[in-house]
């Protein structure tokens, strides 16, 4: 039989649960995490005097609470000194962020992301955002570089296998960024859909749930799926690509080689054509579409009522599947939902069983487009979360 957890290994488990805690909810008192954490004091003391140590949080005392007796302690992530680069690759756009400990975004790039553009072409300009961010204080940590795409990744090497809305296919993202960057840690690939997904449940719209799906759209539609707080990736990590669901099998061809996938009802495209506005895209063009389908334009609101109605048919479709308590519309999908919620809705309610949607909630995202930047944050932070003495 395998021996019981020592003493050193309880301590690290000990001391990544509370700097996970403190990452996810910012400055707490001792004496909440005492509560929360279910330890005495004395151990959470300790805990936070190693972690003091390593130059991971910083306590303060309380202000005045009017409370009787010595105020408690409070422990605060070093966001300004312990950091991760966060990088994202997404259809139209190139964006990077130096992320601190806690979540909070302490300074930001992007760039506009012509289409077509291949990784060589990508990953210049990205490697060059970090270089530009790396004006931090005199004793700083960088932890790694957490990038986020919208293609279906290979998690063990940063291998982006498809991604069809940016014209990708086998190709080593991870590999090509670490060559450009050289050494400023551990690089970690990972799908915009499921760490949007990750950072809304710890810390966004849906805190506090724990079957959530988060939606993400742009020219294609992926999702990442938390199920019993968990997140749902599957035996490859390619788990969530519910943009190629088959809804219409008699539709149009899709950019993955089927035809009627779920994404050719409700991406951007779609709604552009049936709008007259083929000829454009872009979010920009997107957000056109929603303003004039606001302002009464009947065309637009046509093509914005046929997409909402294909949209709450997939929604439906998930809520009998996973039964979440919470599905967040983000990326362009949060600009349709504000503007199409009825049509949704009323969608869902047709082809969602009873009992599966009974306690649903629809929301956008808390966090906004920074989702995806803090989201690839935590792809680099997770390492250090787990065991803040590596």
């Amino acid at each position: 039989m395998r021996a019981g957890p020592s003493q050193e290994e309880v301590r690290r488990h000990n001391l990544g649960t509370l700097l996970r805690y403190v990452h996810v909810h910012g400055a707490t008192s001792r004496a909440e995490l005492t509560t929360r954490l279910g330890l005495n004091r004395s151990t959470i003391g300790a805990l936070t005097a190693d972690l003091t140590a390593a130059g991971l949080v910083s306590e303060k005392t309380q202000r005045d609470t009017g409370r009787a007796g010595r105020p408690s302690l409070v422990v605060r992530p070093e966001s300004s000194k312990v950091y991760a680069y966060a990088l994202n690759i997404e259809v139209d756009r190139l964006r990077a962020a130096r992320v601190g400990l806690g979540g909070m975004i302490l300074d930001r790039r992007e760039a506009p992301r012509p289409r077509g553009m291949q990784v060589v072409d990508a990953v210049k300009p990205l490697a060059g955002f970090i270089h530009e961010l790396n004006d931090v204080p005199d004793g700083s940590r960088c932890v790694g570089v957490g990038l986020a795409i919208a293609g279906m990744v290979r998690r063990a090497d940063g291998m982006v296998r498809l991604a069809p809305t940016i014209g990708w296919k086998d190709e080593p993202v991870g590999e090509a960024l670490v060559e450009e960057i050289g050494d400023v840690g551990p690089v970690t690939v990972g799908n915009i859909a499921d760490v949007s997904a990750l950072v809304e449940h710890s810390r966004g719209a849906a805190a506090g749930r724990d079957n959530v799906i988060y939606l993400y759209g742009d020219v294609g539609v992926g999702a990442g799926i938390i199920a019993g707080g968990r997140p749902i990736t599957g035996h490859g990590g390619y788990g969530g690509e519910v943009g190629h669901m088959v809804v219409n099998p008699r539709g149009r061809p899709c950019s993955c080689g089927s035809r009627g996938c779920w994404e050719t009802e409700i991406g951007e495209y779609p709604l552009l054509r049936l709008a007259g506005r083929g000829d454009r895209s872009g979010r920009e063009a997107v957000l056109g579409v929603v303003e004039a389908a606001m302002r009464g334009d009947w065309v637009a609101q046509q093509a914005v009522r046929h997409v909402g109605e294909w949209l709450g048919l997939g929604v439906g479709n998930l809520v009998n599947i996973f039964n979440p308590e919470a599905v967040i519309f983000g990326g362009t999908l949060r600009d349709l939902y504000l503007v199409a919620a009825a049509q949704i809705r009323s969608k869902l309610t047709e082809v969602a069983l009873p009992a599966c949607r009974e306690d649903i909630r629809l929301r956008t995202p808390e966090l906004g487009r920074d989702a995806a930047l803090i989201g690839a944050a935590e792809l680099a932070f997770e390492r250090l979360l787990a065991d803040p003495l590596l």
